[in-house]
């Protein structure tokens, strides 16, 4: 991406979160309290993810899992600690509203591929590394195609058709369709699981349920 167009994809994204604010200020301010009053402290949920060129960033999510370990001390499979209200909050995409700060802060960009797990890197092919020649987004290409009905490899590759074929007008439409997908909460999760399941390679793309995106 040329420096024209990188400084008008985040004079678009600062311009849109900053209009945006009057609305999702105080439906941040909801959610937090919902969140608050049902899940308890902390009601934000952060953990290291890989951005642009796989520099660590600290992503900011409302928590939609309640704390629970299981005899061996280890935490609980994410469909057990998924509460009515987390299903809710990520139906309706709504866990993803403090995200905006990351958009503000320049580690992230409203579109692009998602930011997904650390330990996750190494276990990139080369072609699937490429999705990281962008900033991060809270929707993307793959978003808008499925979502969490898709594989791994499916992801990856809508992941790397965006780094390939990105534009202002691309980004534009992706947020359109991603209000669509969201009313209908299509693709929100992966079949037979509560979340997306581990990436643990190309070669073995269908990992077992241990919260593939952390919240």
């Amino acid at each position: 991406m040329s420096k024209t167009s990188w400084l008008a994809k985040r004079v678009f994204d600062v311009t849109l979160v900053l209009l945006s604010l009057p609305l999702t200020l105080p439906l941040m301010g909801l959610v937090a309290l919902l969140v608050r009053v049902k899940l308890g402290a902390p009601v934000l949920f952060v953990q290291p993810r890989p951005g642009y060129r796989g520099q660590i960033f600290r992503l900011v999510k409302f928590r939609t899992m309640r704390e629970a370990l299981g005899p061996d001390g280890k935490p609980l499979p994410d469909g057990q600690r998924l509460t009515r209200l987390g299903r809710l909050l990520r139906a309706s995409s709504l866990d993803e509203l403090p995200e905006l700060w990351n958009v503000l802060r320049g580690e992230m960009s409203l579109v692009g591929p998602r930011p997904l797990l650390v330990a996750y890197l190494p276990r990139y092919t080369p072609e699937q590394m490429r999705r990281h020649e962008v900033l991060p987004g809270i929707t993307g290409w793959a978003q808008i195609h499925g979502r969490n009905a898709l594989t791994w490899e499916e992801k990856f590759r809508l992941d790397v058709w965006y780094v390939d074929h990105r534009s202002l007008w691309l980004d534009v439409k992706i947020l359109f369709l991603t209000v669509w997908k969201v009313l209908k909460r299509e693709g929100v999760e992966h079949p037979g699981q509560a979340t997306m399941s581990e990436f643990m390679g190309s070669s073995e793309a269908h990992g077992v349920d241990r919260g593939a995106d952390g919240e």
